[in-house]
Order: structure tokens, then C-alpha cells, then sequence
């Protein structure tokens, strides 16, 4: 069993930074970063990475601003979250999964979740 333990979310204005954490508690080879979906129901990929190769993977929305990294020595993932916009706003969740291809990881492939961390941006 794998927990995470996300921090770092809040509530920022229009054009602003955050920047998210995820604390693991044991290596997995793939891990990522999802949000509630448009329905607010499933959770859509944000960022992902898959921690062998570096490969990363980001949604269309958020490219050229959102950043994913992740510092293997300390099993801490990162999202940086820059230009932010109302339509981030969001519950955000930090995952970690055993496969991934190309750095993306899909929500079906995903073994743990953290309990998630609110992100509010306000215009």
C-alpha cells in the first residue's frame, strides 16, 4: 500500500501561481496529477510522468503553463501551476500507478490516490 499526501493548494487570483506537492510513501513507476472532470464525477489527467524515463504527459489544457516534476530521492511529486485561470479551479489529485506509456498515465492504471487538495482561482 502506497499513500500520498498532497499539499499546496489554495486560492489565488487570475494569472497567478500555485505550486502542489505529493508526498509518497514508496516508489511507484508512474505517477501524475488528476482533476474532476467537466460532469464532476470521473477524474481527467492533468499531468502525468513516468519516473523511469522522465517522460511527461500534459492535457491541452493546461500546457505551457503547468509544469510536473518529482523528486525521486524524497518520493515527492510536484506541479507547478503557473498563468492560472478560473477554469482551474478544481479538487486536484495526486496519483501513482504501476504502468505507464510514454509518461502517461490513464486514470484506469491508477492503484493509489491521495485524498486531494483544493485549488481556487479566482477573476
Amino acid at each position: 500500500q502506497v499513500q500520498l499526501v498532497e499539499s499546496g493548494g489554495g486560492s489565488v487570483q487570475a494569472g497567478g501561481s500555485l505550486r502542489l506537492s505529493c508526498a509518497a510513501s514508496a516508489y511507484t513507476y508512474c505517477m501524475g496529477w488528476f482533476r474532476l472532470g467537466p460532469a464532476g464525477t470521473e477524474r481527467e489527467e492533468v499531468a502525468t510522468i513516468w519516473r523511469g524515463g522522465g517522460e511527461t504527459y500534459y492535457a491541452d489544457s493546461v500546457k505551457g503553463r503547468f509544469t510536473i516534476s518529482v523528486y525521486n530521492a524524497e518520493n515527492t511529486l510536484y506541479l507547478q501551476m503557473n498563468s492560472l485561470k478560473p477554469e482551474d479551479t478544481n479538487t486536484y489529485y495526486c496519483a501513482a500507478g504501476r504502468y505507464c506509456s510514454g509518461g502517461y498515465l490513464r486514470y484506469s492504471d491508477v492503484t493509489y490516490w491521495g485524498q486531494g487538495t483544493q485549488v481556487t482561482v479566482s477573476s
